[in-house]
């Protein structure tokens, strides 16, 4: 029971870094490496601030800023420096290893008897692990329903439109570098808002915490899009969330077979890979009946 709670936990938070990733991965067709840097340059800022005693919420927001600095800094090299996208977020992503350092001192930062959004006195008469659910579903409604006010607006229907078709955008006075970087900075943003939400869940900021955590959002959005197959954009948000959910219940399902904690890593890869595969293979599958009936149906008119 409560390892199923704590599931639905990480899954709503994780699912926040999956609305960011695919507003630059699915809307732009950006591959944005600089999230393995963002998520925990967005953990350092805030369990560090939180060491200096700054109010938890605001240390919070710090986190989801400095996710913005990030993705703006990927977004000027890539437009403005005509540095190749994914080089670009290479870049940012290896600077902010040494900058994660520097904010924190150390390699690894623990909140031990520190206060945070999780300790707060309204969620200690929670059972155990429910603070997660709460403090997790309260901002990823407010994350998903911004998002979608913000895609349903002339800014946002512009952002999508450079994101289908760059040149097309460009012909309507959609300027297409400009949108670019809009993505980035609010899709890293909402990642560093992730990564400041789950260091104060698991009590630490970890330098090397962003290693593999773009296959943890990528798996997110392939799985919800999978289970739930064609929706609207609005309805794809709310997918990523749920497909994230059903993705910590996969590892948790994974360790109770017996497989270590230190599996994950290549479990979380083949599960990617799967979920992946899967329309592929539905679509084959759809071809062979198609073809299957229409062989039965020509056999029969003979």
């Amino acid at each position: 029971m409560s390892l199923g709670v704590s599931a639905i936990g990480q899954g709503l938070m994780y699912g926040i870094l999956g609305v960011g990733l695919f507003l630059t991965f699915r809307i732009l067709n950006f591959p944005d490496m600089t999230v393995e840097g963002t998520f925990p340059f967005g953990g350092a800022v805030a369990v560090s601030a939180l060491t200096h005693g700054v109010d938890p919420l605001i240390a919070t927001l710090l986190g989801m800023l400095a996710g913005m600095l990030a993705g703006l800094i990927t977004g000027l090299l890539a437009t403005k420096g005509h540095i190749p996208v994914l080089l670009a977020g290479i870049l940012v992503m290896t600077g902010l290893f040494s900058i994660n350092l520097r904010v924190m001192g150390r390699a690894n930062l623990s909140l031990l008897h520190q206060p945070n959004l999780f300790n707060a006195k309204i969620l200690k008469a929670l059972p155990p692990y429910f603070d997660s659910v709460v403090v997790g579903l309260i901002v990823t409604v407010i994350v998903v329903a911004l998002v979608i006010v913000f895609l349903n607006t002339q800014i946002g229907q512009g952002f999508i439109a450079a994101g289908d078709n760059p040149t097309m955008a460009r012909s309507l006075g959609i300027d297409p570098d400009n949108q670019m970087i809009l993505g980035l900075v609010v899709g890293n943003g909402l990642i560093g808002l992730a990564g400041a939400l789950l260091a104060q869940n698991n009590g630490f900021a970890d330098v090397n915490s962003g290693i593999g955590i773009i296959v943890i959002g990528l798996a997110a959005i392939i799985i919800g899009e999978v289970l739930f197959g064609e929706l609207t954009l609005s309805q794809r948000l709310i997918a990523v969330v749920l497909g994230s959910i059903v993705y910590r219940f996969v590892l948790l399902f994974v360790l109770a077979l017996g497989f270590a904690p230190d599996d994950l890593k290549v479990i979380s890869a083949i599960v990617l890979a799967i979920a992946i595969m899967v329309p592929s293979f539905e679509n084959k599958l759809h071809i062979r009946r198609v073809l299957k009936n229409g062989v039965k149906s020509d056999a029969t008119s003979k």
